[in-house]
């Protein structure tokens, strides 16, 4: 059997490279609701993220048994059981929803429908009489929904929450939705439903701190002295620092700094900060419910997850609350503030009638010290990133998922509600596998059941005594170089003297938080800045890209957005100014070396350890080359805004047009400094390889410093905060246009509001310090390319992911939809699986091209795209999803890339999830 499929892998191309190293696309989703219990208790249920599966398993008296496991959508991460026999799981990546039938016993399930919803869906609950009705969170934009997102219309709610009648999904290709609720928030991550089914709370994922920023047009130049930036306005060598934006907070009655002055009048919008949602999950159509009773606010800065006790009704939120109205990092010893080891809090907020109560879970930290060695006693009594929660049914005790941690911190709801707790390593429970973010209880055999994403396990913890007592992990196709350095990403115990900071307190799981910080240094000197430039094309500029100004790196840099840790494999030197660099170290600026040496980049962060996170030391040499490895396989999703087809509409065109056509002096086109070529690099891989709007090079025009051009990928995420107060060139200021739903836009600092004014570029030349003549745009000009870049391309095609399951009575409806998924595979956009059950036996395909599908036993010939449709009769299904290139064999033929199909292995009895078992 060996030699035929080896035989059968060298005709494909797939022996060599590709067998011997794992293909394995990386999306570090992060988990919402890992797990359920079936109502009866026999059966839980746990999303496997990384292997795009749930798994099933027996509850038994002596523990778990692993029973089957069910291919889903990509990057499953939320799940709830609607009965004993049907569970409902949330794709993030795929934008679906898998409706699964569980077989008696747990012995395997089957996709019976794939419900179609807005972008990045996060998490599920049943809801409303009987709780027949699903209650999903996603993005207000996405392919498959059915509305205009209005990207550049100010004031709309960039949250929804798709509402299904489990009962009636309807004919339609995707489901028909009962209602779609737009919630006036950013987009939404945790859901939580009153016992009785009658109320739905959902809450804001970036839900912000009323912070902004004043654009460096208005603020004086000058310093403090002059009612500029704040001071110190030097470093320590007595360098002056360069004239920047305001970071300002709303305090109830105006925006101020950090010295308490007003800056109101520089402003044009408002932000209400409406946290969390309180839905009528029982009205005919559920609806937010009206005026006050409908929201709450202050609740914290980036929301996880809620629960609701059972017997007083108050609702838990687990959060993170941010410190970024405060600035600086490093040791402190200039005089002014310091946020080193002191960035973020983690918290429980309570919500009840009578309001919002915040509670610090690490209120025994004394931030006035720093940098004690790890381990130490403060260290341990921490709990960070607070994710998932559950509550007794007495509503006496609250368990908590401390994600950073890796441990659950167990509280009397009465002490949380009076801030009476105190912080204690008695009051928490150990898990071996590493990074909590979710649980379930089963109060009837005394045990809870958590999963451990850093292995990809599941821990049954005792409620009786606190402690694991088992522990098991799911199947992983992980490479070990994800599994190894995704925990100096997370580990705040590990990360932080006061073991409650990481990396990701502000790149949220991988991505960034919405927010800009000042994290310059005063005792700090300057650097320098080794490029490389964008040189001027246009004729007249002369050869100097800088034209003679000072490009060094100040370390009072101002106000800088959070960036990204997605995609910046293949992206030269990294920050906003490109100063985490390797060019100072070597010379050379030829490809992958110098400034384009990603790998030494992103070894320059190593200090933060120390002057931001409050570390005691660096991380060794190979404790950063395991974060290093992992963080560069990180990837950017699939834009959700252009069309599935990659087509482009016709204003999206235009811009694109414009892009490549029209030369503003001196630089070119866009694409001149924005470079747009997704086949570039191919040395990076087959997702990592291509740039995306930038090629590391930095930019001409200080502004006010010299920045690196930045990538274009995920302007569609920065939507939601319009209304500027100065003038751009011809552009004007905004009147005042009234609450929007977030503080910082686009640009470093966060201080543009929308492309368009981004895109007022071609207006303003004139005004640049060099004097180049203006070039004048048309407003239609600049709305075609503030289209386009909204829908710019990405590593992925937007096929990626998408998904529709064909069943013996859809096939009219889902026809268009198959022959969608197979063109795009034509295109070498994706790789199309196809999973479910023929003759209800499990089967698996991987379309090869030419109409042409391979299924998972060697010895069978390929079976053409007619017949497999015509192949679905009775209650069998088929889903057919696009993967990403070069995952297919993997996700659709051989789940564990041992050399054996998945079919042949089950007809064996060996384990297609063990790569150590053949048949």
């Amino acid at each position: 059997m060996r030699t035929l499929l080896a035989t059968v892998l060298l005709a494909l191309g797939w022996v060599g490279t590709e067998a011997s190293a794992q293909p394995y696309t990386l999306f570090e989703s992060g988990q919402v609701r890992p797990l359920a219990l079936s109502p009866n208790g026999s059966l839980l249920f746990a999303v496997n993220t990384p292997d795009n599966a749930i798994e099933i398993f027996q509850v038994k008296s002596t523990g778990l048994e692993h029973v089957a496991s069910v291919p889903v959508g990509l990057e499953p991460v939320a799940l709830a059981a609607r009965s004993n026999d049907e569970v409902w799981v949330v794709n993030h990546l795929s934008d679906s929803v898998s409706v699964v039938q569980i077989f008696p016993g747990g012995y395997g399930g089957l996709v019976v429908r794939t419900l179609l919803v807005g972008d990045e869906p996060r998490d599920i609950v049943f809801a409303g009489s009987g709780k027949t009705r699903a209650f999903i969170t996603t993005a207000h934009r996405g392919q498959n929904a059915p509305f205009d997102p209005q990207l550049t219309t100010p004031g709309v709610g960039r949250a929804d929450v798709w509402v299904f009648d489990a009962t009636a999904l309807g004919t339609s290709l995707g489901g028909t939705p009962l209602t779609i609720l737009t919630l006036f928030s950013d987009t939404p991550r945790a859901l939580a439903v009153t016992p009785d089914g009658s109320r739905v709370y959902a809450a804001a994922f970036h839900s912000g701190n009323r912070t902004t920023v004043i654009h460096d047009l208005l603020v004086p130049d000058g310093g403090q002295l002059a009612g500029g930036v704040p001071g110190p306005n030097t470093n320590t060598q007595g360098v002056a620092a360069p004239e920047v934006g305001v970071i300002v907070k709303y305090n109830g009655t105006h925006w101020v700094d950090v010295l308490n002055r007003t800056w109101d009048s520089s402003l044009r919008f408002s932000l209400p900060d409406k946290d969390v949602f309180v839905i009528d999950a029982t009205a005919t159509l559920p609806a937010q419910l009206s005026g006050s009773a409908g929201f709450y606010s202050g609740v914290g800065t980036i929301l996880f997850n809620m629960a609701v006790n059972p017997v007083n009704g108050k609702v838990y939120v687990s959060n993170t609350e941010a410190r970024n109205d405060l600035r600086f990092e490093g040791p402190g010893t200039f005089a002014g503030s310091s946020l080193r080891g002191h960035l973020h809090e983690s918290r429980i907020t309570v919500l009840s009638s009578t309001g919002v109560a915040p509670r610090h879970l690490n209120k025994h930290i004394n931030y006035g010290t720093c940098c004690t060695a790890i381990p130490n006693t403060e260290n341990e009594k921490s709990l960070a990133q607070p994710l998932g929660m559950a509550v007794s049914s007495n509503g006496a005790t609250l368990y908590v998922a401390a994600f950073g941690s890796s441990k659950l911190g167990v509280y009397s709801t009465a002490a949380l509600e009076a801030d009476t707790f105190v912080p204690s390593t008695a009051n928490q429970i150990a898990l071996t596998g590493g990074g909590p973010t979710g649980m379930v209880l089963d109060e009837a055999r005394g045990r809870i059941y958590v999963l451990t994403r850093f292995d990809n396990g599941i821990s049954t913890v005792n409620t009786l005594t606190n402690l694991e007592t088992a522990h098991l992990t799911m199947y992983s196709p992980e490479p070990t170089s994800v599994v190894q350095g995704r925990r100096f990403l997370y580990d705040a115990r590990n990360s932080s003297s006061h073991g409650d900071s990481s990396c990701a307190s502000c790149h949220i799981f991988g991505d960034f938080d919405s927010l800009a910080w000042d994290l310059g240094n005063p005792d700090g000197t300057v650097g320098t800045n080794p490029g490389p430039y964008a040189p001027p094309i246009v004729a007249g500029f002369g050869t100097d890209p800088t034209f003679g100004q000072n490009t060094s790196f100040h370390p009072l840099k101002g106000p800088l957005t959070t960036q990204s840790l997605r995609g910046m494999a293949n992206q030269g030197p990294m920050h906003w100014r490109g100063d985490r660099t390797a060019g100072n170290d070597e010379p050379s600026a030829q490809p992958d070396d110098g400034s384009f040496d990603e790998n030494a980049a992103f070894k320059k962060f190593n200090p933060a350890f120390m002057d931001l996170l409050g570390r005691s030391a660096q991380l060794t040499a190979t404790e950063m080359q395991q974060f290093t490895d992992f963080v560069l396989q990180i990837a950017y999703p699939p834009n959700p805004i252009r069309n599935l087809d990659n087509s482009l509409t016709a204003d999206q065109q235009a811009g694109r047009d414009t892009y490549f056509a029209t030369t503003v002096a001196p630089q070119g086109t866009c694409e001149t400094c924005h470079r747009l070529d997704p086949t570039a690099n191919p040395s990076a891989g087959p997702i990592m390889a291509g740039f995306f709007g930038t090629d590391g090079r930095s930019s001409f025009d200080p502004v006010p410093q010299f920045f690196k051009i930045p990538h274009l990928r995920n302007m569609y995420q920065k939507v939601g905060m319009f209304g500027a107060g100065y003038t751009f060139g011809v552009v004007p200021a905004d009147p005042f246009l009234g609450d929007q739903v977030r503080g910082f836009g686009f640009g470093h600092d966060g201080a543009i509001p929308d492309l368009f004014r981004f895109n007022a570029s071609f207006d303003v030349s004139a005004a640049n310090p060099v004097g180049f003549p203006a070039t004048a745009a048309s407003a239609t000009a600049k709305r075609n390319l503030e289209a386009f870049m909204l829908a710019f391309d990405s590593n992925l095609a937007p096929i990626v992911g998408q998904q529709v399951t064909l069943t013996a009575t859809n096939s009219s409806v889902v026809n268009a939809r198959l022959n969608l998924l197979i063109a795009r595979a034509d295109a070498r956009e994706c790789d199309l699986i196809v999973e479910g059950r023929i003759s209800s036996v499990e089967v698996g395909f991987l379309y090869m091209g030419s109409g042409q599908f391979k299924k998972d036993r060697a010895a069978l010939p390929y079976v053409s795209d007619a017949s497999l449709r015509a192949s679905v009769s009775g209650s069998n299904a088929l889903t057919y999803t696009c993967v990403p290139p070069g995952s297919g064999w993997r996700c659709g033929l051989d789940r564990d890339y041992d050399g054996y199909l998945d079919g042949d292995e089950r007809v064996a009895g060996s384990d297609p999830a063990n790569p150590s078992s053949h048949p």
